[in-house]
């Protein structure tokens, strides 16, 4: 699709920042050109089908750095709880009663909420089946993903052979919209030998299939405040310096590594995961959610740190908003450190589109508009009392835009939601399926 949007404020989040009364021209599944709609429109008379975006605003997709698709499933079924007993004793034995079918319209579901709230690109970690899957579910909505089926110490044979499949099936899958990771679940969940075999896993990966994608690496780390204390007793390791500490001692670190959470990190952690490039992804509903704590992001980011938003699964945040993300994102740290210019706009903005998309090492593709990258454009309306008047655009995308708000999303030039209407999905059919999943889930639960 060929296609002129004009007339609004195109926020870029590259080097030409906010043009007010903007265009974006786009050719296929790239932009072209990028600048002002009267010498855009001069430069390209005829030929594109044109939007017009007056009274909107046009941002590149945003990028959820740490999901679990899949949850969705399990929306609301065990809330109020700590990490422990939450995991234990309500989420892995519901989990083991799902089936693939569960797996894929749980993450269809979830892929659909997440383009509908101008998210288009979603970093996910969750068990893989062969039919299925996650994969298929990003690749029938059209959004993009990044998609790793979670490796523990209990079941390594069937990790590994499933994570081959993941890979052989769906990396550079669906024009390069669909990528893998390798997805060991934690320090403590994961052995030390298995890490190690886990990271050469992914070296061989990146070599064999290193003319597609890279094939990165996602894993929750200190994401609670006993986190050192149970890997510990779990291996017998000495962790004193930190759980980043005993990672870089077994060799598993380095830039194409994401690590959700980081929340309870010493300063050698910082210091680590700084000198290591290793990326963060923030997630600051869940972490509430949970009682697990608040990211030291203020510090990350002064060491370097590269630090993505996620919003975590909607079973433990319990939507897919990274408009809500990013605004508790910017508010908490001003409000723990009481500094009010900590966390400004821009930068949380950055978090959530050109920073994530670093995160997923992804972004000489998408996370900016900028010519020769993929057409992933969000088109907000911005005429709503609650958006008016306007004075900044990027602060009124962090502290006073909705989920709502976002009318139009392109992926890769194609248009996947019109007037918030999905394109690629009968959404009322697919509802209707997740319910009729549901009950049969816990059904089972009830046995």
């Amino acid at each position: 699709m060929d296609f002129l949007v004009y007339g609004g404020s195109v926020v870029t989040m590259g080097r030409l920042g906010v043009v007010r009364d903007g265009a974006v021209l786009v050719e296929g599944d790239r932009i072209v050109e990028v600048g002002r709609s009267e010498e855009v429109k001069r430069r390209n008379p005829r030929g594109y089908e044109r939007i017009d975006a007056e009274g909107k605003i046009i941002i590149p997709g945003l990028v959820n750095t740490h999901h679990h698709l899949a949850m969705s499933l399990l929306r609301g079924y065990a809330d109020d709880l700590p990490l422990k007993e939450w995991l234990e004793k309500w989420i892995w034995p519901v989990e083991s009663l799902m089936t693939g079918e569960d797996i894929y319209l749980g993450a269809k579901l979830t892929a659909v909420e997440s383009v509908l709230g101008g998210c288009t690109t979603v970093n996910t970690m969750y068990h893989y089946a062969p039919e299925f899957n996650e994969a298929r579910a990003i690749a029938e909505v059209g959004i993009r993903g990044v998609v790793g089926h979670v490796c523990f110490s209990w079941r390594k044979d069937e990790d590994i052979r499933l994570t081959k499949m993941l890979v052989e099936k769906w990396h550079g899958a669906e024009n390069g919209r669909v990528r893998v990771s390798v997805d060991p679940h934690a320090p403590y969940t994961v052995d030390p030998g298995y890490m190690r075999e886990l990271w050469s896993l992914t070296s061989e990966l990146n070599e064999k299939y290193r003319d597609k994608a890279p094939v990165i690496w996602h894993i929750h780390l200190a994401e609670t405040m006993d986190e050192a204390e149970k890997v510990e007793k779990a291996f017998n390791v000495d962790v004193k310096d930190g759980v980043v500490v005993y990672l870089d001692r077994l060799g598993v670190l380095g830039p194409i590594v994401i690590a959700a959470h980081c929340v309870h990190l010493t300063d050698k952690d910082i210091a680590v995961l700084a000198s290591r490039d290793v990326k963060v992804s923030h997630n600051p509903v869940s972490n509430l959610k949970l009682g697990s704590g608040i990211s030291p992001v203020p510090r990350l980011l002064e060491s370097g740190v590269t630090v993505g938003l996620g919003t975590d699964s909607v079973c433990s945040n319990n939507s897919s908003d990274m408009f809500e993300t990013m605004k508790l994102a910017a508010l908490i740290h001003k409000g723990v450190s009481m500094n009010p210019a900590l966390m400004d706009a821009w930068r949380v903005l950055r978090m959530a589109t050109i920073d994530g998309a670093r995160a997923l090492n992804w972004s000489d593709e998408i996370g900016s508009i900028e010519p020769g990258k993929k057409a992933d454009l969000v088109i907000i309306d911005a005429m709503k009392p609650h958006m008016r008047p306007m004075y900044s655009e990027v602060s009124h995308l962090v502290y006073a835009a909705k989920y709502g708000d976002v009318e139009t999303v392109f992926v890769g030039g194609r248009p996947i939601v019109e007037n918030r209407e999905v394109k690629t999905v009968d959404v009322e059919e697919l509802i209707t399926q997740v319910s009729k999943a549901r009950d049969r889930l816990m059904e089972k639960v009830r046995r």
